[in-house]
This record gives structure tokens, C-alpha cells and sequence, in this order.
């Protein structure tokens, strides 16, 4: 088995049609077709269905894929660490995030980061939490930066800090005039809320279920300044942190006394894959910086 027969195999894998994926490596139809059988005859089983148009992977391929992503991301993160050791202050960092920590924690520990490190670079990935995940387990993202642990044995996970979650009305709302309220006294409001794959939504799908409540959802978003502007258009009320890019809007932030409204923002990073040098100092940096606050 050859290096780059796990290139192509990935790269196949990915686009599901030999003609665009030979043209994707710069070889020939041919040259891919022969790669992939030798791959095949290496491994002694199919890793994909052929048909006229395009391929799909077996369910071999697919478990093989999991593994080949693994080994080319352990490549190139040796390849970063040899070159960190004649470099010891540069190298790489996959970073990845919930959208709404862009606004304002993202960019500021980078900033305070490379004022120490400036010649460590970032690839930067914002997601929501199920593709978080996955990113993690496939080695794409060295560090994710994410609202609750990751439910996997294989996955670390370290609290930073915590956020208090407010109900938000219009400034016009029977309830704008309080400091705080019982979340059962929103319970027949129209809801706006994140789509289902969002940490957020699911905090706050946990919160109604322990009041006994089932809101009535008018609409889902992807950002949590989108939904708080519908609240502000009198569409209905949310639950969120208060974050940057909200201070304009015509809503009111109401804390929650009963059940106490919060979520957490922690670190994670797949366990059973060493850091790259970049990587682990960063994460120490975030760690150390949270850790005296």
C-alpha cells in the first residue's frame, strides 16, 4: 500500500466520480482507475460500487475512509511538527467554533494569542455543534471551542466560563418592564429559536422539558442575532446569551429565576490524537488565560 493510493482514495471518495476526481489530482482516468484497484487487491475487499456516472462506497470503504482520513491528518501534523522543531514558534492550528462565539471570544483570544505566537497560523472553522463533532473525530479541527462536552469517550472536553441565558422580548412586551420572571410565564409566547442541530437549541429544548413546557416554535434560525432582530419585530420572544451585535435592537433581556438559565463554553479536542505543537500551545494558552479569571 502506497501513500498516494490513500490520496486517491479520498479524494474518489469525496467527489464520487473518477473522471472529476482524476482531473481534482492532476493524473490520469486511467492512472486513478489502476491506483484503486491495486488499492483493492492490497486490501483484499471492495471500497466502492461503480456505475456509468459515478461510485459509492461500500460499507468497507466507508469504515477505510474513516481510517485513511485519519492516517493523511497524522501526516501532515508530523510534517507541522518537524517543521515546528527548526521553527518552534510557527506552525498551524484548526480551530473550531459555534457561530456564536465568532462575534467576540474567537477574535479576542486570537488576538491576545498571536501578540505572544505571531507566527502561528489558524484555519478557522465556525459550525454548528453536530458538525463540530464530526470535524473533531475526522482530524479536521484540532480544537474546538464548543457549548457542552461532547458525548464520547474519545473526546476531552474543559469548562471555561459560563453564560447566563435571557428571555428576550420586544421593548413593547407586557414582561419588558421586569427584571426577571418564571420560565413558565412565557410558556403560550410564540418562540423563535435556533435550528436543532445547535447546542443552544438543545439547552433550551432541555430547559422547557424539565418545566414541563412545549413552546411553540414560529421560527428556526442559524444565528443568534437574526433571532433576536425577529424578537425585536414583535414575532415572538427566544432564550440566548447576551452577546455583541444585539445592543441596537428594540429588546429587553429578561433573567430567568426559575429554572436558573445558563450554558456552558468549554475546550475540546479528540483524545486519542496528539497535538500538534501549535496546537497544544494554544490550548494551554486558553486554558491558563481562564484559569486566572
Amino acid at each position: 500500500m502506497e501513500l498516494n493510493q490513500l490520496e486517491y482514495f479520498v479524494v474518489l471518495a469525496h467527489i464520487k466520480n473518477f473522471t472529476k476526481a482524476a482531473k481534482s489530482l492532476n493524473v490520469s482516468q486511467p492512472a486513478l482507475s489502476r491506483s484503486i484497484s491495486r488499492l483493492e487487491k492490497d486490501l483484499n475487499i471492495p471500497l466502492f460500487i461503480r456505475d456509468s456516472r459515478k461510485v459509492n462506497l461500500t460499507q468497507y470503504g466507508q469504515t477505510f475512509l474513516t481510517y485513511a482520513e485519519r492516517i493523511l491528518q497524522e501526516l501532515e501534523t508530523a510534517r507541522q511538527d518537524i517543521t515546528n522543531m527548526a521553527e518552534p514558534d510557527s506552525g498551524v492550528v484548526n480551530l473550531s467554533f459555534m457561530h456564536s462565539l465568532g462575534v467576540y471570544l474567537v477574535p479576542e483570544l486570537l488576538k491576545e494569542f498571536r501578540k505572544i505566537y505571531p507566527k502561528i497560523q489558524f484555519r478557522l472553522s465556525q459550525n454548528h455543534s453536530f458538525l463540530l463533532s464530526k470535524q473533531l473525530f475526522k482530524g479536521e479541527s484540532d480544537l474546538c471551542l464548543c457549548s457542552s462536552p461532547i458525548n464520547s469517550e474519545d473526546i476531552a472536553w474543559v469548562p471555561l466560563l459560563t453564560e447566563e441565558l435571557f428571555i428576550i422580548v420586544p421593548s413593547t412586551h407586557p414582561l419588558a418592564h421586569r427584571s426577571s420572571i418564571n420560565i413558565t410565564e412565557v410558556a403560550s409566547e410564540p418562540f423563535i429559536t435556533l435550528k436543532p442541530m445547535y447546542g443552544l437549541r438543545t439547552k433550551t429544548e432541555h430547559i422547557f422539558e424539565v418545566a414541563s413546557i412545549r413552546p411553540k416554535i414560529r421560527f428556526e434560525g442559524d444565528e443568534i442575532v437574526t433571532v433576536a432582530s425577529l424578537v425585536a419585530a414583535n414575532l415572538g420572544v427566544s432564550l440566548v446569551p447576551k452577546i455583541p451585535g444585539m445592543e441596537h435592537l428594540d429588546i429587553k433581556f429578561i433573567s430567568v429565576d426559575n429554572p436558573k438559565c445558563t450554558r456552558d463554553i468549554g475546550l475540546a479536542w479528540y483524545a486519542n490524537k496528539p497535538l500538534s505543537l501549535a496546537a497544544h500551545r494554544f490550548q494551554n494558552f486558553i486554558i491558563d488565560k481562564f484559569n486566572h479569571e
